[in-house]
This record gives C-alpha cells, sequence and structure tokens, in this order.
C-alpha cells in the first residue's frame, strides 16, 4: 500500500538535534507515514543517534529508511535523493534540527484530502532557547488563495517560501519536472514558488505545527560567504525568469518586491559591508520600497535608510531589535 506521506529529512552536522526531531516524527498520531533519512556524509554522530531512536520505535521501523551519501553533497542534492525514492500521495520536508507538533502531519494530510488540494501550508513557531514566537501565514484580503495569488505573497514577503512548512503532493514534482537545484543550497527553497505557480489547489491551515530552531539570529548574515552569496544570485536569477516565462510582464512589480525580500537579510546586521553590499544587489528594486503593501512600517524604515546609507540607524536597529529584542526577550 502506498504511503499517505513521504517525510524527508536530510541530515549534516545535527547531533545536538536529531534526537528530538525523530522522536516527535516518529511519534506522529497517523499510521502511513513514510521516513527517509538522508545522510548527507555527515562527519559527527547524527546518524549512530538516529538509529538508536529507530531502534526504540519498532512500528515505525519497516517505514524508516537512511539514504546515504558517499560525500558531501549539500541539502538540495540530500531533497532530492529522498524524492527519488520516495512512495507517499504527498511529501513533507523536515530539517533535522527542528521538530513538528505530534498532530502535524494527519493535520496537513486531512486538510489536504478534504480539499483536494495539491499544497498545504500552515503556520509555524520561531523557535529560541527558553520561548518561542508565533508565526502567521494567513493569507490577507483573500478567501479560496489561488496558486497564482499565494506566488504573489510570497514574492511580497507576507507568505515564506520554506518547505518546511508545507506538505505537497508528490505528483506535482513529478507533473511539473522542478526539483531542488543541486550545488546552489542558499535559496534553494525558492523551488516551492515553482511548484506552487503549477499547483491546482492550495489550502491554507491556521494552526502552527512546525518548529523552526533559531539559536542565533544573526547566523544567516554570519555564515554568508562570497560562495553562499553566488548560490543565492543564482537562484533568485533562475526563479526570475522562470516567472517571467510563465507570467510575462503580470509579476513585474511582484518581482521587485521579491528582489527588496532577497535582501533584507542583509540589513539584519552589525557589518557595514553587509549594508554596502546591500546598496550593490538590485537598485533598481529601491524605487519599490514604497509600493509593497505587504512591507510594514519598521521594514520600510530600515531600507529607507540603507537607501539613504544612514548605516548609524542600521546599526542601531540591530543593537536594539536583534540583540535586545530576540538575544535577551526572546532567548
Amino acid at each position: 500500500m502506498r504511503p499517505a506521506i513521504s517525510v524527508i529529512v536530510p541530515i549534516f552536522k545535527v547531533e545536538r538535534f536529531i534526537e528530538r526531531n525523530a522522536r516527535q516524527l516518529f511519534m506522529q498520531d497517523m499510521e502511513g507515514v513514510e521516513y527517509i533519512f538522508v545522510d548527507d556524509c555527515s562527519p559527527d554522530n547524527s546518524v549512530a543517534i538516529l538509529e538508536k531512536v529507530i531502534a526504540e520505535f519498532p512500528d515505525r521501523a519497516a517505514a524508516t529508511s537512511i539514504l546515504r551519501h558517499e560525500t558531501n553533497k549539500g541539502l538540495p542534492s540530500a531533497r532530492n535523493s529522498g524524492l527519488m525514492v520516495a512512495k507517499g500521495e504527498f511529501i513533507f520536508h523536515c530539517d533535522s534540527d527542528d521538530w513538528i507538533e505530534k498532530d502535524a502531519l494527519s493535520q496537513l494530510y486531512n486538510t489536504a484530502v478534504s480539499t483536494d488540494s495539491d499544497v498545504v501550508w500552515c503556520d509555524w513557531y520561531l523557535s529560541f532557547k527558553n520561548n518561542e514566537r508565533y508565526m502567521s501565514q494567513a493569507p490577507p484580503a483573500y478567501g479560496q488563495v489561488t496558486g497564482f495569488q499565494l506566488v504573489k505573497l510570497m514574492l511580497g514577503g507576507r507568505i515564506r517560501f520554506n518547505v518546511w512548512n508545507k506538505l505537497v503532493k508528490r505528483t506535482l514534482y513529478e507533473r511539473v519536472d522542478h526539483w531542488f537545484p543541486d550545488g546552489y543550497g542558499m535559496g534553494e527553497d525558492m523551488t516551492m514558488i515553482r511548484l506552487i505557480s503549477h499547483a491546482n489547489k492550495v489550502t491554507y491551515l491556521p494552526s502552527a505545527l512546525y518548529h523552526y530552531v533559531q539559536l542565533n539570529p544573526e547566523a544567516y548574515t554570519q555564515n554568508m560567504t562570497p560562495r553562499h552569496l553566488d548560490q543565492l544570485l543564482h537562484n533568485v536569477t533562475q526563479t526570475i525568469q522562470f516567472l517571467k516565462s510563465r507570467y510575462g510582464k503580470a509579476l513585474d512589480e511582484d518581482i521587485q518586491f521579491f528582489k527588496l525580500n532577497v535582501k533584507l537579510p542583509l540589513l539584519i546586521s552589525n557589518d557595514i559591508q553587509s549594508y554596502q553590499r546591500w546598496s550593490d544587489w538590485y537598485p533598481d528594486a529601491n524605487a519599490y520600497i514604497k509600493q509593497n503593501p505587504l512591507f510594514n512600517k519598521r521594514i520600510k524604515f530600515i531600507q529607507y535608510a540603507a537607501v539613504n546609507r544612514q548605516y548609524w540607524i542600521l546599526k542601531l536597529y540591530y543593537h536594539l531589535v536583534i540583540r535586545f529584542i530576540y538575544g535577551v526577550i526572546f532567548k
């Protein structure tokens, strides 16, 4: 019998997190789940810890497999390796340092079946060491959202295009042949934009089911090497080219919003070089800051500060919001 859901979990250097991740997956309140862990040549004890957890859940063991890469290939390749063997009606990607609620899969699956949807997405928690912040992904001002409307919301920044809070019908990957970009890990989840653009029906589930672990709110900009920057720009370019080929000029303004969202994390930093990089990337998009109805006043404020090279404002924002609010209150 075909599994209802295939859960794909890439593994690389997550020995601190994999036990909780696996336990929460195996404790799901539904049957018919296939678990595919992809060992991307992890050099630590992640897989050994995973194997111990599997042994504690013999009823899940038969539906669990561990694929092993001989060399480290990166996150997109690990996701693709899982997709190539997945048999489930639906695909769910779960990052190995995160975790999900025990009824997450059943809620997502039941919603997908009852609404006949290709994609179901939900709210999530931004999880710090001792606190969590509820992150709503509700589509504003829409009733039943179409795939096209959801793409617009993703480009504008209202809805995240992450892979991990979405249940996607497996045949959608096969029908449109959009897989993850091997070798281009930074921004690889932009693949979801392509998939959703082809969805016949998408549905929002107003419940936070995924816990996205963020122990270091500065990690994004701190870990952006020149190689990562090149990967990100590659994925942005490929996504924009796809959108233009599929929709023509219908999303021209939204693509400008997308560029602004892509480079926004460069301002969440204490590094002037990062601010300067923001100025260098997609300067044509800066004229659209005011026009995006999905940007709140705070986001518009720091973007205008960057446009005017008022870097002292960005540093002040970093210390007050990032270091104090997220670093102290939400630690």
